[in-house]
């Protein structure tokens, strides 16, 4: 079960580098995005996939994660879950976890309305994205520790 949720974080999380990538080689992030349909197309690229990839982290992966070294429980919540996974040093602070789920309620946000609002979003998602990067080696780094003993 595990394989097959770290075989859809590896398609997002791909997907999303490649948006990155795209990203990275703009002059800048700001309003005048949204006039080019192909930035546009990017963005919705990046903003689909860090959603996609947080959901499955954050719904699916932690738990089997968890499950898997006999520390999930049903009746844990999310914070529970995500207090566990700082515990076994997964993650850096579970605040922080729920901070990018506030995050990712901002980027679900249509554009027209509020630009300024999905740029700063998308600027911080870019950095929280490399952080979602370390949580994700810190589970391949603990499972392997694991193995080895």
């Amino acid at each position: 079960m595990i394989n097959d949720i770290v075989s859809k974080v590896n398609l997002h999380k791909s997907r999303l580098q490649l948006a990155l990538k795209e990203i990275g080689e703009w002059d800048s992030i700001d309003s005048d995005i949204f006039e080019d349909f192909e930035k546009i197309k990017v963005i919705d690229t990046f903003i689909y996939r860090f959603i996609k990839l947080q959901d499955i982290i954050g719904e699916k992966l932690f738990k089997v994660f968890l499950n898997d070294i006999g520390e999930y429980r049903d009746n844990m919540s999310l914070l529970d879950v995500l207090d566990k996974l700082e515990k076994f040093e997964i993650v850096d602070s579970a605040n922080r976890w729920i901070e990018y789920r506030k995050l990712r309620n901002q980027l679900t946000h249509e554009y027209p309305n509020n630009e300024d609002e999905i740029i700063d979003g998308i600027k911080i998602a870019i950095d929280v994205y490399y952080e979602i990067e370390t949580v994700l080696n810190n589970i391949d780094n603990y499972i392997d520790s694991r193995k080895k003993n």
